[in-house]
């Protein structure tokens, strides 16, 4: 065999090699596949009962007994006065991560969104934690307020809750909120996320995560109203946003846009031809500001011109 056949050979023999190492790569990866789908997704042990499950306009219990930073005995109606909505945050004082995390972010929303907690809504804390008590709640919602600059230190506004086993639990099992204590560890495992409740205390939103937009908040906040003393302009923001529960936020609604749209052209232009059409009647009529100045002037001078 001639020379020049070497090369062709050669690359022949490469292009084999690779074939046969794709062909292995791809039922390696071919297996992997169908005993992954062949082995079911199992939750960890300690992740086991943690999860949320939604209760959309369900009512809370407003007997759920508590006490406030003060010791006080109260009641979560306490909170609910039919005219303001509620923001709801479960976590306990001594979670070393998880509630930091979502008590620090809700703050971080709430400076960016323009009500303000004790004016146009309250915030209200619920420890799962039984063994929390209210000093240590009054420091934990001191260390949220210094984030929080509108509050000028002032504790208006912001509740938090510390009460017994049976009445966390009636109010978490209320909004679907699903924990469990880890012995092992000595911490709770929960879900993040925070609840909009509305004036009279009816769960209207679920925010989810350990970050929330604050355009979400807002409009969160705005729906929660049930429509109570808000702008016209806020009024016009729920009209073109609604809620996504598959992306798990709020999303402009582009059919309500253009209805929105051509409603202000229309009256736009309906008033730029009104004022067009008064204009065209004035010229007729000659009674338009300019025709009525060249002809002003006295009677005689009307009668006897010059």
């Amino acid at each position: 065999m001639s020379s020049s056949a070497a090369p062709f050979r050669t690359l022949c023999a490469m292009a084999l090699l690779a074939c046969i190492a794709l062909g292995a790569g791809l039922a390696r990866a071919q297996a992997w596949r169908e005993q992954s789908e062949g082995t079911p997704n199992v939750t960890p042990p300690e992740l086991q009962g943690v999860d949320i499950v939604e209760h959309l306009g369900r009512p809370l219990p407003r007997d759920a007994a508590f006490r406030d930073t003060d010791g006080k005995a109260v009641t979560l109606g306490d909170y609910f006065d039919g005219r303001r909505p509620t923001l709801l945050v479960f976590a306990y004082h001594t979670c070393p991560m998880l509630c930091s995390l979502v008590l620090d972010a809700t703050v971080k929303s709430l400076n960016l969104v323009p009500w303000t907690v004790g004016d146009e809504f309250d915030l209200v804390s619920i420890s799962i934690d039984p063994r929390d008590t209210p000093e240590t709640a009054t420091k934990k919602r001191g260390s949220l307020i210094e984030g929080y600059p509108r509050a000028r230190g002032q504790t208006k506004g912001w509740h938090f809750l510390v009460g017994n086993e049976e009445n966390i639990r009636k109010v978490t099992s209320a909004v679907g909120f699903q924990y469990r204590y880890d012995a092992r560890q000595k911490q709770y495992a929960h879900p993040a996320a925070i609840y909009l409740l509305t004036p009279h205390g009816n769960v209207a939103r679920y925010l989810y995560g350990i970050t929330y937009d604050p355009a979400d908040l807002r409009l969160g906040l705005l729906e929660a109203t049930e429509g109570r003393s808000i702008s016209t302009k806020e009024r016009l923001l729920l009209y073109c946003y609604h809620y996504d529960p598959q992306g798990k936020h709020y999303s402009l609604v582009a059919m309500n846009v253009m209805r929105l749209g051509g409603a202000v052209t229309m009256v736009v232009l309906g008033s730029f031809l009104a004022v067009m059409w008064v204009r065209e009647r004035r010229r007729r009529d000659g009674t338009s500001p300019l025709v009525a100045a060249s002809f002003a002037g006295t009677p005689k001078q009307r009668s006897h011109p010059t």
